[in-house]
């Protein structure tokens, strides 16, 4: 079994109850004056699929975004942060 990634697909304007319906198996979040769709991919045919998906539901698609793993850190810049004291 091929672990999943999470990606956040972020589309123009509110879903329809038939779009909304179409991603039943994923987490639906309006935030005017768009929408997230916040999807896990198991590989490059699945994330096509969804892109297709939206594009036949009439969905523009603002922006796509991997989404770092579940549990997981998010890598912080190693330079010089100007937050800290040296």
């Amino acid at each position: 079994n091929m672990a999943s990634v999470r990606y956040e697909f972020r589309v123009s304007g509110l879903m329809s109850d038939r779009a909304r319906d179409a991603f039943s198996d994923m987490i639906v979040q309006p935030v005017p004056p768009e929408s997230i769709i916040y999807a896990h991919v198991v590989d490059e045919a699945h994330l096509r699929e969804l892109l297709a998906l939206c594009s036949a539901l009439g969905l523009e698609l603002v922006s796509l975004q991997q989404l770092p793993a579940a549990g997981g850190s998010v890598a912080r810049d190693a330079g010089g942060d100007p937050g800290r004291s040296a």
